[in-house]
């Protein structure tokens, strides 16, 4: 790849199957989208439509929506981050008065867990979304 080149260059042919955005339903989108951003040291971008998008870097955005009917299912949303920043997003979420977990059912407060060699937390989001943050990727059969 050339110098300066991005690696998600919007021109390049796309020649595997890749996640481009999710819409995350959110009770009040700005609330929701400046959390998240926060947490994971990332910015809120300019609204799209109907869509208020968080840049995650990698080509992929989380693109925050208040639904019609106001009605939101609970997700769980998991994010690779890398070690060197995993111990300032655990910072942040104990200086906004965020409890995180060790495990997905929140039963291992101010916990974090340590699989695949890496660690990991689970935290709720302002709508009760599930959201993790993880330094290895799991290791699937």
């Amino acid at each position: 790849m050339p110098h300066g080149q991005h690696p998600y260059d919007p021109n390049s042919p796309v020649t595997t199957v890749q996640l481009n955005h999710t819409a995350v339903f959110a009770k009040d989108r700005q609330l929701s989208a400046e959390f998240i951003s926060v947490i994971l040291g990332l910015k809120v971008g300019a609204p799209f439509g109907p869509f208020l998008p968080v840049d995650l870097g990698n080509g992929v955005t989380l693109d925050y929506y208040e639904p019609n009917d106001g009605h939101i299912q609970s997700q769980h949303y998991a994010f690779l981050v890398p070690d060197e920043r995993f111990d300032a997003m655990i910072t942040r979420l104990e200086t906004v008065g965020v409890t995180y977990y060790a495990d997905p059912n929140h039963t291992e407060p101010g916990r974090i867990n340590r699989l695949f060699g890496g660690r990991g937390a689970y935290f709720a989001d302002p709508d009760g979304h599930n959201m993790e943050i993880m330094t290895r990727p799991y290791v699937r059969p």
